[in-house]
Parts: C-alpha cells; sequence; structure tokens
C-alpha cells in the first residue's frame, strides 16, 4: 500500500489515506458549526486531505463535552452543517462526522478556559455514565443510565446518524474512545453495573454494538462508517488492546469499516509513554488479528512517517490531528517530499 493510493469503502472513495482527525473547536453555540468551522474543516480539503472528519458532535445537548460543541441534535444543526460538507466535497475530500457523547466528562469549561466541570453559576448540566462515579477530584457525580435513559442514548445516535445523511456528510465515526460514554461502558474501571450492560465483556461491549447496529439501520449501506476506540486505558485492570481487537471483530460483523484507534482518556493520571507514532503498534495489532481496517493517529507529523505506517500495512489511513492544525496543506507537503503530485485548486495552481 502506498500513503497516496486511493482508499475505496463501500461506494465511496478516498483519493488517498490521509484523514484530517477530529479536533474539538469549541467554538460553536447552540451545537450550531459556524464560519470558523468552515475555515477550519474548508482549508483542509483545498489542502489535499483524503477525508475531512468534523470534531466530536453531540448527539444530545448533555452529551456536548463544554457548551461550544457542535451538535446533531436539531435540524437547525443540519442546515448549518449542509454548507460546510458541501464545500468539503467540493474540494474533492470526503466529508466526514464524528458523533459523540461525553457521559461523565461532560459540561465542562473550554480548554482555554481551564478546561474542569463547570459550576451551577456558569450553566453546569446533569451528566450520565454507566455507574455513578466521577472522572476525578472534583467532579460531577454523574447520574448512572437506567433503561430507559440506555435506550435513549441509542436513540440519540441512530437520529443524529439520520442528520448527518442530511447534512451532506459522507462517512460517520462513532467516538467510544478517550473517556467518553460509549468507552465508559466498555472499561471495567469506569462501569460497574451489575445488569446486561456491566460485568462481562459481551454486556459492557452491548451499548457499543447498540449503537453501531442503530446507526448502520440508518446509515446508507453504500457509505462507510468508523468507530474510533481507546486500545487501552493504560491502567491496570482498564480496557486492554485483546478486548480491542476482540470488540473490532464483533462491529466488523455489524458495519464497522474501519477502526480508529486511539488510547487512553478514560482515567486521570496515568503514565502514558508519549512518542513518535505510539499508538501504531495499537492499530497494526487491530488490523492484524480483528481482520478490519484501521486507521492510526497520534504524534504522526512527518510524511516519510506517515507513509511508513502504510507501506507496513500497520493501518490502512493515517489520520493528522495537531500537525494538521500547524499545516492545513500537510498532503501537499507530504507529495512533494515523496515525490508524488497533488492536483491543486486551479486558483491555487501557479503555486505548485
Amino acid at each position: 500500500m502506498d500513503l497516496f493510493d486511493p482508499l475505496v469503502q463501500r461506494s465511496l472513495t478516498l483519493r488517498n489515506r490521509l484523514a484530517v482527525s477530529p479536533m474539538c473547536e469549541y467554538s460553536a453555540a447552540d451545537g450550531l458549526p459556524a464560519a470558523w468551522h468552515m475555515v477550519h474543516l474548508g482549508s483542509r480539503a483545498v489542502g489535499g486531505f483524503g477525508a475531512v472528519i468534523a470534531e466530536a458532535t453531540a448527539v444530545s445537548p448533555e452529551g456536548r463535552i463544554s457548551a461550544g460543541d457542535t451538535g446533531l441534535w436539531n435540524d437547525a444543526q443540519v442546515e448549518a452543517w449542509g454548507p460546510i460538507a458541501g464545500f468539503v466535497k467540493s474540494q474533492g475530500a470526503v466529508a466526514g462526522v464524528q458523533l459523540a457523547h461525553a457521559g461523565r466528562k461532560a459540561s465542562t469549561l473550554r480548554p482555554w478556559e481551564g478546561g474542569g466541570p463547570l459550576t451551577a453559576e456558569q450553566g453546569a448540566w446533569p451528566t450520565v455514565a454507566p455507574s455513578a462515579l466521577p472522572f476525578d477530584e472534583g467532579w460531577h457525580v454523574p447520574q448512572a443510565l437506567d433503561g430507559a435513559g440506555i435506550a435513549q442514548v441509542v436513540a440519540d445516535f441512530r437520529a443524529a446518524a439520520s442528520r448527518a445523511l442530511a447534512a451532506g456528510f459522507q462517512l460517520v465515526e462513532i467516538h467510544a474512545a478517550h473517556g467518553y460514554l460509549l468507552h465508559q461502558f466498555l472499561s471495567p474501571l469506569s462501569n460497574r453495573r451489575d445488569d446486561a450492560y456491566g460485568g462481562s465483556f459481551d454486556n459492557r461491549s452491548r451499548l457499543v454494538r447498540e449503537v453501531v447496529a442503530a446507526v448502520r439501520e440508518v446509515w446508507p449501506a453504500e457509505l462507510p462508517l468508523w468507530l474510533r476506540i481507546s486500545a487501552t486505558d493504560w491502567a491496570d485492570g482498564g480496557w486492554t488492546p485483546e478486548d480491542s481487537v476482540r470488540l473490532a471483530r464483533q462491529v466488523g460483523e455489524l458495519g464497522v469499516d474501519l477502526v480508529d484507534v486511539s488510547s487512553g482518556g478514560l482515567v486521570p493520571h496515568v503514565k502514558i509513554p508519549l512518542g513518535p507514532g505510539y499508538q501504531v503498534p495499537f492499530a497494526a495489532q487491530v488490523r492484524r488479528e480483528a481482520g478490519i481496517a484501521t486507521g492510526a493517529v497520534g504524534l504522526i507529523t512527518e510524511a516519510e512517517q506517515a507513509a511508513a505506517i502504510v507501506a507496513g500495512a500497520a493501518a490502512d489511513v493515517v489520520l493528522i490531528a495537531r500537525e494538521s492544525l500547524r499545516d492545513p496543506y500537510f498532503p501537499r507537503r507530504a507529495a512533494q517530499r515523496l515525490g508524488r503530485t497533488l492536483q491543486a485548486p486551479v486558483q491555487y495552481q501557479r503555486a505548485w
């Protein structure tokens, strides 16, 4: 495989194996994306990425990380997303969106405001989780979801996927990583339930499987569905890479086309061995042992590094996060370094 080979998934073709990783901008009002989101996502489509995936977009108001999160829980948000998805597609990139529910990590300040839990005076809202365990000392104690609450979460993901389609998105990624609600159900560190959604692996993975199945009911068969997971909690007694392989096999049978493999986020104060490509071995393991396409992400900053990941069959897609913030034209720079040519928009061709 080559970094600049097209990737075909169902009826969709990514023009190369580079994707913009979903990154929260915390710049929406009432869940509505705005001019910032058009420029942020649109410039990276112009920059040559094969797919541009919009940030963790809440499936319900209470599922927002912060009051600045984008949403897809109402039709006004569909209307606001439409021109953005349309522009991304007009530049030859696949327009994607990540659907999310923050669970016990909801109701926070934006990062540049401190990032901690909101107070009542700041507009805090009730949070939910599999169990009534706060994320950290001083955080809100979430309400443990009952059966009706779990069913509502599934329904919210289903409805948000329908709205994503109406907005013109071609790719949906379900967020089950980074300590947010679906990840909270997966990990025994945050899920202490004794019902059908807790205890055994199959019980803890039940909500993820139900969400995948519900989204697949409304997401067209000709369009791909991705799932982001944290391959490990980096903590004793938590979720493991072996669990990730097992989950990947399950969701593959339910219609997931690619597992986007990240790590961490469930519990604070863990030691993570950060380094270039530190999560790539997890993507390689899931791909090899589960027989499913994977995406690699995490401190991937150089063209040669990204190319080696794909050439070595560690992953099918390389998702670029912070490096794409530093350089929206990363694919064009990578192509030049690797001796490849990307067609520039006519407005920019005099520069290439």
